[in-house]
């Protein structure tokens, strides 16, 4: 059995900064992926970021030069730097995890409020 681990969301004004963890812990023999979604009010989930095991890092085009997604392979934790975050950056933030062969495990969601 796979978990998720998230933390570090929050409540913070426009142009503050967050930052999310996310520890992957259980039977977990290798990573294809890692990464962060999101699901602002009343609207679908969408991208924010993923890192994959070669180091490439995908950003959804809202964040780009905001956010920044890293990862510890040894602790099999992401992170996610949030910077100047704007008012519609609020949501629900989601871990997500990419093993092989396997469907994508989701953690539980963090609530991310960016007041203006």
């Amino acid at each position: 059995q796979v978990q998720l681990v998230e933390s570090g969301g929050g409540s913070v004004q426009a142009g503050g900064s967050l930052r999310l963890s996310c520890a992957a812990s259980g039977s977990i023999l290798r990573i294809n992926a890692m990464g962060w979604y999101r699901q602002p009010p009343g609207k679908q989930r969408e991208l924010v970021a993923t890192t994959t095991s070669g180091g490439r890092n995908n950003y959804g085009d809202s964040v780009k030069g905001r956010f920044t997604i890293s990862r510890d392979n040894d602790k099999n934790t992401v992170y996610l730097q949030m910077n100047s975050l704007k008012p519609e950056d609020t949501g629900v933030y989601y871990c997500y995890l990419n093993l092989p062969y396997r469907a994508g495990i989701w953690g539980q969601g963090t609530q991310v409020t960016v007041s203006s």
